[in-house]
């Protein structure tokens, strides 16, 4: 009689793939407008060439994530798909934060001009506002204490 031992491939897969996710990227959602900077090698020098356009949508988790970011260029549509964890990604930032009520935004690839056009999602701005306030504030408390710590000189005891 053969015994079969259950292995949880979902542990053993996460696991493996902890290492390899990047979590350096700003968090972002469908609708929102980023702009992605990637490392392109051109002969013996690298550059970084920016894509700018509207994320439509975010597939897959752990280290197989991805995002596909949609652009009007030349009034071409064009789309490219990031992994998350591609070492090519330098740099995502978020320029102007959606409102959308879908996590798939295919529909805008048969829309064109103002009909594709997305409404800003006020809440998040004013969110991500107050969020960098509290960061630059924690952060000159921080430049605050370490002046006052070197501000400190010891006195030499007197008659010793």
């Amino acid at each position: 009689m053969q015994s079969t031992v259950k292995v949880n491939r979902g542990a053993i897969l996460r696991a493996v793939e902890q290492p390899h996710i990047k979590t350096e990227h700003p968090e972002f959602q469908p609708g929102d407008t980023v702009r992605v900077e990637t490392k392109v090698v051109e002969g013996n020098r690298t550059r970084n060439q920016a894509f700018e356009g509207v994320v439509i949508a975010i597939n897959g988790t752990g280290s197989r994530r991805s995002f596909t970011v949609r652009k009007i260029s030349f009034g071409e549509g064009v789309e490219r798909v990031f992994p998350f964890s591609s070492p090519l990604i330098a740099r995502v930032t978020v320029l102007e934060r959606g409102k959308v009520r879908r996590a798939k935004l295919y529909y805008l690839r048969e829309l064109r001009g103002k009909a594709a056009r997305i409404k800003s999602d006020r809440s998040r701005v004013m969110k991500d506002a107050a969020r960098a306030n509290q960061a630059k504030a924690a952060a000159n408390a921080a430049e605050t204490a370490t002046e006052a710590q070197s501000d400190f000189t010891p006195v030499e005891t007197l008659g010793e």
